[in-house]
């Protein structure tokens, strides 16, 4: 998506706008300027090194009234030596994947001087990014024009910009060609199997694409738990030990899934590059600040903070606001079963067809109170995450989506019922519509109703450009007015939080209401389809993120299908059928119960084991890798030898 600029007053020449700055309207011509240097000054300077073009001319502008949108692209050598910078991964003419440097560009697949596809735009959106987020204060004491914006030296200019008012976003641009094509080949045909999934890498990047691939992986990995729950749902199989033979497959089958998806994740990273990239180095998150100093062990200039005082802010105030945040939900969940007791109460009383519906409505409400727990919880976090002061994005990611309170906000009711309370019907109920009122709400809200209110301000900026009469590109005038318009995507939380939710409801206490799968399974299906839609065209595009994992989110599965080997015990212990086996000793029946717990946790660790987390072919490549990486090593200190000996 070329734009040529030359009807600019002071631009001649053409660039690809890959991003998009807003500024406020009151902002003043001395912090333009002053913004404008510092992303056009050469990287010694302290700048950015990258192109950076008003949307609009003055005429135009003097027209339209719009003075506040900039585009920031970079040159193609630029680009590429901040693909260098950040360490991305390439495939070499050997077929190997190695770290990409611009000395050796012509040694890997797809280079060459005339072609500019070897770096998606995704990546150079994330390299511009990466460059803006690290535009720090030197001398400055505050930003020019903004007296109260202070700095200090470290300070990232684009945090202080945003938080002071003077910028209002920053969005990578969509690249309207490459979006239909993508279109046509992902959501518009209604199939789970055909994912393009290396498609959606090369548009919105790993960390997206990584998530449609464990949407379409878990959706497939559910039939088979669909396929068996539906006949023990439909003919109630009391009879033939419904609760052991479902809760042992459900055991095996919850470990096994998580070990497989391991493997074809590592398939997939290691072609796209990430799975070898060393993110230990990276620099410093823009919201990390400091005092600037030294890095001990890269020798890089970057803000430093002890780590003593990021230590009491966690323990202190981040930690106590989440043991807060676990009692608030516990309390509303015993106001939930005071809700049921009542219903219940109402119910036995008249006994009509309208109070057995009222039963209903305590789960119903109590489902929605959790998703908007769910939400509010995940703004306070990142909230603490900002403040907490911690150095690394992934360090900043895993804090912000630990799920220890989303479990227990989810599930606190479940175990309530399951083994207290020791209501089975109660628990299948329960269960039952909270899976189905969270999937109805999570599809309302994440897709249907923003996309349909997207699509009402879409028309009426259309409008507005074709009313305009002034000698501008009126399409991509009309992109960009559309694009700052939208929503912001704020990351896979939400959508990893849903899939973890129904991996619970599925693992834990599906033995009690088999249909559990199959709705996830439904659901999910159509989840593919309105996660894209709003992807494409609901939200603003995100900036691509490299990921060689799912990150946190694959030990909260794991550690979800360990409670869940201690949750089918249970119930299998607490079944008719074993109870009947042991009429009078029941400790003996909770030894045996243990007992079986330990084997099974063991098994499912031994299988852990037993299949390894990389494909046997991807462990040798990466094997090589560190061979020649050793041996060119020992090259390098046998030549300083030689020179050092040829001086003496």
């Amino acid at each position: 998506m070329k734009v040529t600029l030359s009807a600019l007053d002071t631009y001649e020449t053409s660039f690809t706008p890959l991003v998009v700055i807003e500024l406020a309207q009151d902002v003043k011509e001395e912090t333009k300027e002053w913004l404008r240097n510092r992303i056009v000054a050469k990287k010694k300077d302290g700048g950015a090194q990258l192109l950076f073009r008003p949307l609009l001319n003055k005429h135009e502008k003097e027209t339209l009234g719009n003075d506040n949108l900039y585009l920031v692209g970079a040159s193609r050598v630029r680009l590429l030596l901040g693909a260098e910078a950040l360490g991305l991964v390439k495939e070499s003419t050997d077929g190997t994947m190695r770290a990409f440097t611009h000395g050796t560009r012509h040694s890997f697949r797809g280079f060459h001087d005339d072609n500019d596809d070897f770096l998606t735009m995704a990546e150079c959106q994330f390299i511009v990014k990466h460059e803006l987020e690290n535009l720090r204060a030197r001398d400055e004491q505050m930003i020019p024009g903004c007296p109260q914006a202070k700095l200090y030296p470290g300070k990232s200019l684009l945090r202080r910009l945003l938080t002071s008012g003077v910028v209002l976003q920053v969005f990578p641009l969509h690249d309207h060609e490459a979006l239909k094509k993508l279109e046509d080949s992902w959501y518009t045909r209604f199939s789970l199997r055909c994912q393009p999934i290396d498609r959606i890498r090369g548009y919105f990047g790993e960390t997206i694409a990584l998530y449609f691939g464990f949407l379409e992986y878990f959706t497939l990995a559910l039939i088979p738990m669909a396929v068996i729950g539906l006949p023990y749902y439909l003919f109630v199989w009391e009879d033939y030990d419904k609760y052991v033979i479902f809760a042992s497959f459900n055991l095996i089958w919850s470990t096994v899934i998580l070990e497989v998806w391991k493997r074809g994740c590592a398939d997939m990273t290691y072609r796209w590059g990430t799975l070898l990239m060393k993110r230990q180095f990276e620099e410093p998150r823009p919201g990390f600040h400091g005092t600037l100093g030294i890095n001990p062990v890269t020798g890089r200039e970057e803000p430093l903070y002890p780590s003593y005082k990021r230590q009491l802010r966690i323990y202190l105030v981040s930690l106590p606001f989440v043991c807060l945040c676990l009692y608030l939900s516990l309390y509303i969940m015993m106001i939930y079963f005071d809700l049921e007791d009542w219903a219940l109460g109402v119910h036995d009383e008249s006994g009509t067809e309208w109070t057995s519906v009222l039963l209903y409505v305590p789960s119903i409400l109590y489902a929605i109170v959790i998703e908007v727990m769910n939400r509010l919880y995940r703004y306070a976090a990142e909230f603490l995450t900002a403040w907490g002061v911690l150095r690394s994005h992934r360090a900043a990611a895993n804090f912000a989506l630990s799920p220890q309170f989303n479990f227990l906000n989810c599930f606190a009711s479940l175990f309530y019922i399951a083994f207290v309370l020791k209501d089975m019907k109660l628990l299948g109920q329960s269960l039952a519509t909270l899976l189905i009122t969270s999937q109805i709400i999570n599809q309302i809200a994440e897709s249907l109703l923003p996309y349909w209110l997207q699509k009402k301000h879409s028309v009426k900026v259309k409008r507005k450009v074709q009313a305009l009469k002034v000698n501008i590109d009126a399409t991509f005038y009309e992109q960009v007015i559309l694009e700052k318009e939208m929503g912001t995507y704020l990351g896979t939380f939400d959508d990893y939080l849903e899939l973890f939710l129904q991996f619970g409801y599925v693992s834990l206490f599906s033995c009690v209401y088999p249909l559990a799968a199959a709705f996830a399974v439904i659901n999910n299906f159509t989840e593919v389809n309105s996660d894209a839609l709003k992807m494409c065209r609901v939200f603003k595009r995100p900036f691509s993120e490299p990921s060689s994992s799912i990150g946190v989110w694959q030990l909260a599965f794991e550690t979800m299908s360990v409670i869940s080997v201690v949750t089918n015990c249970a119930l299998i212990g607490m079944s008719p059928q074993v109870n009947a086996v042991f009429p009078e000793s029941k400790t003996d029946l909770v030894l045996i119960v243990v007992a079986v717990e330990h084997a099974i946790l063991a098994l499912k660790f031994i299988l852990a084991f037993a299949i390894p987390d990389k494909p046997r072919h991807i462990q040798m490549k990466l094997a090589r890798l560190e061979f020649e990486s050793l041996e060119a090593l020992k090259q390098q200190v046998r030549d300083a030898n030689v020179q050092c000996f040829c001086r003496k």
